[in-house]
């Protein structure tokens, strides 16, 4: 109980949030359920054992299945989870400080930066806007300073116009960031960068402001393996 108490204890910053993002008019609705982002302050150390599998579905109810399922597959908990916290904490804290047109939370050991898609892209496009090359400047700089991690880029729709027009879309707006992160000297080996077209709603796609919600990129830092190994043995504390 106190691990699922610490969960829910912060507060959330929010990015602003654009218009329609498709221009066709078909609309294909899937079953959605209303979400809302975790904490920044999450600590890493909650995912240990015996927790992680009540940890690890209410992050899954809250994130979607790829995402949680990236955070909860890279936790280690215990001790070495909460090095590994501590230090998310303040990569986190960097990002949130830099970056102002995305939510940056911190979700068990690992981050989240969520960026809603019409900042970061003209309506049914994906080439970056002169504002989100800013952010992703200020997201590659810290990803060079915090090396150790890996990244994963997710591109998200809402559920208007066609399946495929969608999916293609959020691939596009996914590789794009990965590209330019990788244009600004990040090890491409760290990003892996996917689109979901509508399947993870983390709202209602039947409201405006639902699917507003929905069309985003996710971005996910974890602890690669030599992180682990680091924080494990005492290399970093």
């Amino acid at each position: 109980m106190l691990a699922v108490t610490l969960l829910f204890t912060s507060c959330k910053s929010t990015a602003p949030v654009a218009g329609s993002d498709n221009t066709e008019t078909t609309t294909q609705t899937k079953p959605a359920e209303e979400k809302k982002g975790m904490s920044k302050t999450t600590k890493g150390g909650l995912i240990g054992a015996g927790g992680g599998a009540v940890i690890g579905g209410l992050i899954g109810n809250r994130l979607g299945n790829t995402a949680a399922g990236a955070i909860v597959g890279a936790a280690v908990g215990g001790a070495t989870g909460a090095v590994i916290g501590r230090r998310m904490d303040k990569q986190a804290e960097e990002l949130e400080k830099s970056m102002e047109n995305a939510n940056v939370e911190r979700v068990g050991e690992a981050i989240r930066v969520n960026f809603d898609s019409g900042i970061l892209f003209a309506v049914n496009s994906a080439e970056l806007s002169a504002s989100a090359k800013q952010d992703i400047q200020k997201l590659a700089k810290t990803l060079q300073e915090y090396q150790g991690t890996d990244v994963i880029i997710e591109g998200h729709t809402d559920n208007t116009g066609s399946y495929e027009l969608n999916q293609k879309l959020s691939e596009r707006r996914a590789a794009s960031v990965a590209a330019y992160a990788r244009s600004l000297g990040v090890d491409g080996a760290r990003l892996q960068a996917k689109g979901y077209s509508y399947d993870q709603p983390i709202a209602d796609n039947s409201t405006v402001e639902g699917r507003k919600q929905n069309r985003r990129v996710e971005i996910i830092i974890v602890a690669n393996e030599e992180l682990k190994e680091a924080a494990e043995s005492g290399e970093i504390k």
